[in-house]
C-alpha cells in the first residue's frame, strides 16, 4: 500500500529525527536566507512577505507537507523578515 498524498504521518517521525538537533540557529545569517526566500516569488518576483506566504499557501493544497509546514512556520519567518529588515534599515 502506497503513502498517502498529503497525510502528515511523516511529522512525528520527523520530529522524532529532528530532536537530535537540540539547537536551533538563530542567526543575522539565517534570517536573512528566510527573508530572501520570503520575499521571492517563484518566478523571481518580489514580494512581500504576506503575498510570499499566501502564494504559497495557494500553490499548495491544505494537508499537504508545504502547507503544513509553511502555515507552522509563519510566525517564525515572519519574525525572522522584519529582523532583517530592522538589520537593512540600520546599516543605512
Amino acid at each position: 500500500m502506497g503513502r498517502r498524498h498529503g497525510s502528515c504521518d511523516w511529522l512525528p517521525r520527523l520530529s522524532a529525527e529532528l530532536s537530535v538537533y537540540e539547537e536551533e540557529e538563530d542567526s543575522p545569517l539565517l534570517d536573512a536566507l528566510i527573508y530572501a526566500d520570503m520575499t521571492t516569488g517563484p518566478a523571481g518576483q518580489s514580494l512581500d512577505f504576506d503575498r510570499r506566504i499566501d502564494e504559497i499557501l495557494v500553490r499548495y493544497q491544505p494537508g499537504s507537507e508545504v502547507h503544513t509546514a509553511i502555515s507552522k512556520a509563519r510566525p517564525y519567518l515572519g519574525a525572522a523578515v522584519e529582523r532583517t529588515r530592522t538589520r537593512l534599515s540600520a546599516g543605512s
